[in-house]
């Protein structure tokens, strides 16, 4: 198992949080996937290491939403 946390911009709502939550939940790789709004705060708990792009993708297939990395 792989915990990366990263720092998701743009979320103005619960909405903003559970479209995120649901585009990276969706990647065949991602086990837990938990989004704070209070703090832009994302973990991802997956069964391996995933590119940043990949986690990058689903976010941006989220909305008008960015993520880096912490």
């Amino acid at each position: 198992m792989t915990t990366t946390d990263y720092t998701v911009s743009g979320m103005t709502c619960d909405h903003c949080v559970s479209a995120v939550t649901d585009e990276v939940s969706a990647l065949p790789e991602v086990d837990q996937v938990t989004v704070e709004l209070a703090n832009g705060q994302m973990s991802v708990t997956s069964s391996g290491p995933i590119a940043l792009s990949t986690i990058a993708s689903a976010v941006d297939e989220a909305g008008d939403y960015t993520v880096v990395e912490r």
